[in-house]
C-alpha cells in the first residue's frame, strides 16, 4: 500500500484523528483518575483528622476541672506541650507514654484556646509561621508564612460539670498529601506520552489493517479497468486497421469488399460479446434485474449442450463423453438462459484447452440436497499457485493461447457468478498436463421458490380439510 499516495495520506489521517480521539479519551480518563485518587486521599485524611481530634477530645474533656486552665491530663497527654504565657513545660517522657504522644512525632499540631479566643497552648509539630487568631469554625484551611497549607478541624471543650472550657484545634501539614498528588500527576503526565506513543503505532497499524480490503478492491478495480481497456481496444484497434487500409485501396471490387466487411462484423462481433459478457457480469453482481425462476430440467439442458458442442469437439479432434442419466431427470429452480451459459461456458472452456486427442466428460448427478453436474477434461491443468485466481475477471493461465483462440477470460468469472446467483457453488480440481474437473452443485428448489411452495401447499390442505368438513 506505501506505492499509492492517496491511501498512504487517507491512511495518515485515520490515524491522526485515531490518535487525536484517544487523546482526549485519555487525558479524561486521567484526569478523573486523579481526581478520584485525590477526592479519596483526602476523604481519608479529614477521617485520620476527625479520629485523632476526636479521640484527643474525648480524652482531656473529662478531666477539665476549670475554664481556660489547663489541667494535668493535657500535660499528660501532650508531653511538649507549650504555654504561651509561662513558656514551654518540658517533661520527660515515659516509656509508657499515651498513644496519643505520636503527634509529637507526625504534622499534627494541638491549639487550646480560652472562651474569649485567646491562645493559651500549643502542642505537636507546631507551624512558626501560622496565624495565632482565633476561628471557631469546624473545618478550616491555613497557610503559614511559607505558604505551606494546613487542614485543621475545631472542638469546643466542656468541663465535668459541663462548663465551657475552650476550644481545642488540631491540624495537620498537606504536604505529604501535596506530595503525593504531585507524584500521581508527575506519573500520569509520563504515562500519557507514552501510551499516546503506543496509540498512533497501534492506529497506523489499525488504519492498514482496515484499509488493506478497501486496497485491495481498489487494486482489483483497477486491473479490471485496464484488462477491459485492452479487450476492447483489440477489435478496435482490428476494425480501425482495416478500415484504414481499404482507404488506402485505389480500387476495391465486391470479393475484397465483402472480405473486408466481413472482419469488421467479427471484429465487432467480438466487441459485441465483450460489451455483453460485461453487462452480465455486473448485473449478477448488483442484483439490478431480478431473477425470473422457473423450473429447469437440467437433463435436457445438458443434453442439448453437448448435441451442441459435438461438432466443435469433432473438428478439434476430441471426444465428447455424456454421463447424463435419462431414467430420472433432475430439475432446479432457476433462469433457464443463465444455467444454459453457465454450463456452455465451462464445457466450451474444456474444450479449448484439451489438446487433440483428449476428451471431455459431462456428468450429471446429485445427492440429498443439491443436483450435482461435472465437466472433465483431459487438458493442460492449472498449476496449484493458479487455481485461487482462476475465477477472477480476465484472468488467464495461458494467456497467449487464450488469445489466439479468442477468449476474454470472462467465461469462468460469469459462470461463478451464475452459480452464485442460483445459491449454488462450484468448485475445480485440477493437475498440471493431467487436467481439469469443475463440480457444480445446485439447490434443488431456491429458498424463495420453497417458501412459495410450502405457502400453497399448506393453503391446499386447508382448502382440502374444509372440504371434507363440508361433505
Amino acid at each position: 500500500m506505501n506505492d499509492n499516495k492517496l491511501f498512504r495520506q487517507t491512511r495518515l489521517r485515520l490515524s491522526f484523528w485515531y490518535a487525536l480521539v484517544m487523546a482526549v479519551i485519555f487525558s479524561l480518563c486521567e484526569y478523573g483518575v486523579y481526581r478520584v485518587l485525590s477526592h479519596t486521599q483526602w476523604v481519608t485524611l479529614n477521617r485520620e483528622l476527625e479520629s485523632v481530634a476526636g479521640t484527643l477530645h474525648d480524652s482531656i474533656e473529662l478531666k477539665l476541672q476549670e475554664p481556660g486552665k489547663l489541667s494535668l491530663v493535657m500535660k499528660q497527654l501532650l508531653p511538649n506541650i507549650c504555654t504561651v504565657s509561662e513558656g514551654c513545660i518540658q517533661v520527660q517522657l515515659s516509656s509508657h507514654r499515651h498513644v496519643l504522644s505520636a503527634i509529637n512525632q507526625s504534622n499534627y499540631y494541638v491549639r487550646f484556646f480560652d472562651n474569649f479566643g485567646r491562645l493559651i497552648a500549643i502542642a505537636g509539630t507546631y507551624p512558626k509561621g501560622l496565624s495565632s487568631e482565633f476561628n471557631q469554625e469546624s473545618w478550616q484551611s491555613l497557610k503559614d508564612n511559607q505558604g505551606v497549607v494546613y487542614q485543621q478541624i475545631s472542638f469546643v471543650l466542656h468541663t465535668q460539670d459541663n462548663r465551657d472550657w475552650g476550644y481545642i484545634q488540631v491540624g495537620r501539614s498537606l504536604e505529604d498529601f501535596n506530595t503525593y498528588l504531585e507524584t500521581i500527576k508527575l506519573t500520569l503526565a509520563l504515562v500519557f506520552p507514552i501510551a499516546l506513543g503506543l496509540v498512533g503505532f497501534a492506529s497506523w497499524w489499525l488504519a492498514g489493517l482496515a484499509m488493506q480490503p478497501i486496497y485491495l478492491s481498489y487494486q482489483q478495480v483497477q486491473q479490471f479497468t485496464a484488462d477491459a481497456a485492452h479487450e476492447l481496444r483489440t477489435p478496435l484497434a482490428a476494425t480501425q486497421a482495416t478500415i484504414e487500409s481499404t482507404l488506402f485501396m485505389s480500387q476495391l471490387d465486391t470479393a475484397e469488399a465483402r472480405d473486408v466487411l466481413k472482419t469488421i462484423q467479427r471484429q465487432n462481433q467480438r466487441l459485441t460479446t465483450l460489451v455483453k459478457d460485461l453487462l452480465l457480469l455486473t448485473r449478477l453482481d448488483r442484483q439490478a434485474v431480478s431473477i425470473q425462476y422457473n423450473l429447469c430440467c437440467l437433463n435436457d439442458i445438458i443434453s442439448d449442450l453437448i448435441e451442441e458442442f459435438a461438432a466443435l469437439a469433432i473438428a478439434s479432434d476430441i471426444k465428447l463423453i455424456s454421463q447424463v442419466g435419462m431414467s430420472a431427470s433432475l430439475n432446479v429452480m432457476g433462469n433457464e438462459d443463465q444455467l444454459y451459459r453457465l454450463f456452455s461456458n465451462l464445457i466450451f472452456n474444456a474444450i479449448q484447452y484439451t489438446a487433440a486427442g483428449g476428451k471431455v466428460t459431462i456428468g450429471l448427478g446429485r445427492n440429498d440436497h443439491d443436483a450435482v453436474i461435472q465437466v472433465q477434461d483431459t487438458g493442460i491443468g492449472i498449476p496449484q499457485s493458479e487455481i485461487p485466481r482462476i475465477f477472477d475477471r480476465f484472468y488467464r493461465v495461458n494467456s497467449d493461447r487464450s488469445r489466439k483462440t479468442g477468449g476474454s477470460g470472462l467465461g469462468l468469472a460469469i459462470a461463478q457468478a451464475i452459480v452464485h446467483a442460483h445459491n449454488g457453488s462450484i468448485n475445480i480440481h485440477s493437475e498440471l498436463n493431467i487436467g481439469s474437473k469443475f463440480i457444480v452443485k445446485l439447490p434443488f428448489e431456491n429458498s424463495h421458490k420453497k417458501n412459495f411452495v410450502r405457502l400453497v401447499t399448506n393453503y391446499s390442505n386447508y382448502i382440502t380439510l374444509n372440504w371434507s368438513d363440508r361433505h
